[in-house]
């Protein structure tokens, strides 16, 4: 079942047109959101996301966009479901209704939630084999476009369709600078010693759930010192660790680049750091 605009239809149903603006121009953001047992985790670094994201794009949020209308469609999407004892990944999409060319004829907007099953209701290590490369076919503009969670993002789709084509799990994008900004489905962190890096937004990542929830982690751990600062190329080989966070996963280390081989275990004590905080949030 999916929730369009409050009322639940069929996955196979027909509740969109041609006219759609996500469709003909990308005009569209969404969050994807972790759900267990009716849970829904980080709901407020998500609400106050999309909120953000739709005043930077102008869109009209209606007064019944509170945080609580938020968290009362998905748990409803989550029922419809059966997903209530469950684990669920969600995906919230706010799209500009139909009209208008690039210049709409109103900035009043529509959302669907989906609802999918997950394996595991806290975020787990996979340590399996996940090598990546970079993408250089096709760069990330370092504004603040970037780091909104949009439908646009063709460069993504691109840089999945290369990997699969050569046998990588992932790959990592560059900025105009030739910076690496973060990976296809998800921000990135590099460690070397006891220092944990990760691009800033000024570079074009995406304003990440996970990594701003690691950063807070971070700031108040000792024994790891932290910088938001570019990260070269050059420096991905001369690292301990590479890993990759988004809302679903977690944490994702990556194991290899190149010729060059990682660990993982700051990923571990991180990632036990994280599913505490998910519990309490």
């Amino acid at each position: 079942m999916i929730n369009f605009n409050g009322n639940l239809h069929s996955k196979d149903s027909y509740f969109l047109n041609q006219e759609n603006r996500g469709l003909r121009y990308g005009d569209a953001l969404f969050e994807a959101i972790r759900v267990v047992n009716n849970k829904v985790f980080f709901l407020e670094d998500h609400y106050l996301r999309l909120m953000a994201s739709m005043r930077i794009l102008r869109m009209e949020i209606p007064m019944s966009f509170t945080m609580e209308f938020l968290e009362e469609q998905i748990l409803a999407t989550v029922n419809a479901n059966d997903l209530q004892s469950k684990p669920a990944r969600i995906r919230f999409t706010v799209f500009r209704n139909n009209g208008g060319l690039y210049l709409p004829e109103s900035n009043d907007i529509s959302y669907i939630v989906e609802a999918n099953a997950l394996n595991t209701p806290f975020f787990i290590l996979n340590e399996g084999a996940y090598e990546v490369e970079l993408f250089k076919d096709f760069y990330v503009n370092a504004d603040m476009l970037s780091t909104l969670k949009t439908n646009n993002k063709i460069i993504n789709v691109v840089g999945s369709v290369f990997a699969s084509e050569n046998g990588y799990q992932n790959c990592l994008l560059l900025n105009q600078e030739k910076r690496v900004v973060e990976a296809l489905n998800g921000n990135v962190f590099l460690v070397k010693g006891n220092l944990i890096k990760t691009p800033s937004v000024k570079d074009g990542c995406l304003n990440g759930i996970i990594r701003k929830k690691l950063i807070g982690i971070l700031g108040a751990l000792e024994g790891y010192e932290f910088e938001e600062s570019p990260i070269s190329p050059f420096e991905l080989q001369k690292a301990d660790e590479l890993f990759i966070t988004n809302a679903i996963v977690g944490i994702q280390p990556i194991t290899k680049y190149r010729k060059k081989k990682y660990g993982s275990r700051v990923a571990a004590d991180l990632l036990g750091k994280l599913n505490a905080a998910a519990r309490l949030n």
